[in-house]
């Protein structure tokens, strides 16, 4: 339990609870309170899937200016911009599907921080963007990255060279969200579908992850073979024995697993 961050685990599900009044602004304590919810998640062997979560009216409205504004070059390249990726690069590597659940604004760190999941569920209501040309900077905890490889670099630069913020409708469209819900369903709604990973076999699900992620950012020849060895794994597991043993037995979709 951070002074900003808390980790509530219910029924396989975690939920990563941002909560730094008013707006969630990402200081330098929330980062790396972030770093450590995301590695606990991580190893926790109760939880089954995760939920990045601001509340019900604030996803994260982005980094604490006031907190970079005074920095010079070799104070940001220093420390800080390493933190900025650091935080995220955890989030986005914890081994199990992660479901962002955005209300109000998700803007500059706060998209950043829902890019790092799988999934993104968002309010009717609610507001997204890469603000950060407006300050003279651009995204670094990530943005410049991650969006481009979700909705392209086109649609990416749009974004990021006007700092536009762009409404769930039209987000959902472009493939920067996923679902669009009413404002009060979106935890609800984040929380039903992380529940649908719990009992399901958590280590082919982390071995889908893992190859996705990593085959991506590869060439097709280097991503078969990231498949080939992930695939293979599995057959050292007792879900993979248990499961085809359950299909071949009782037909699809009865195999009981254990993440072993």
């Amino acid at each position: 339990m951070g002074e900003f961050v808390r980790v509530e685990v219910e029924d396989g599900v975690a939920t990563i609870r941002l909560d730094r009044p008013k707006m969630n602004a990402l200081n330098a304590v929330m980062q790396r309170e972030l770093v450590e919810a995301a590695r606990q998640v991580g190893e926790d062997p109760e939880v089954a899937a995760v939920v990045l979560y601001g509340g019900e009216r604030v996803f994260a409205a982005g980094a604490d200016i006031k907190e970079m504004a005074p920095l010079s070059y070799a104070e940001m390249s220093g420390g800080p911009s390493r933190l900025l990726q650091d935080f995220t690069r955890e989030l986005a590597a914890i081994p199990k599907p992660v479901i962002a659940a955005i209300t109000g604004y998700a803007l500059g760190g706060g998209l950043e921080v829902a890019l790092t999941a799988d999934f993104r569920v968002a309010g009717e209501g609610a507001k997204v963007g890469q603000p950060e040309i407006q300050l003279g900077i651009i995204p670094g905890a990530g943005g410049t990255q991650r969006l481009a490889r979700l909705v392209g670099p086109a649609r990416a630069k749009d974004l990021i060279f006007s700092g536009r913020h762009v409404r769930a409708d039209e987000a959902l469209a472009m493939g920067l969200v996923d679902r669009v819900v009413p404002d009060g369903e979106v935890y609800a709604e984040a929380r039903k579908w992380a529940a649908t990973f719990v009992g399901g076999p958590a280590l082919a699900l982390r071995a889908a992850k893992e190859a996705i992620d990593s085959g991506i950012e590869v060439d097709l020849e280097s991503g078969l073979e990231i498949e080939r060895t992930r695939f293979s794994a599995l057959f050292a597991t007792e879900d993979q024995h248990n499961g085809m043993k359950s299909f071949m037995d009782e037909g699809p979709g009865k195999a009981r697993f254990t993440g072993r």
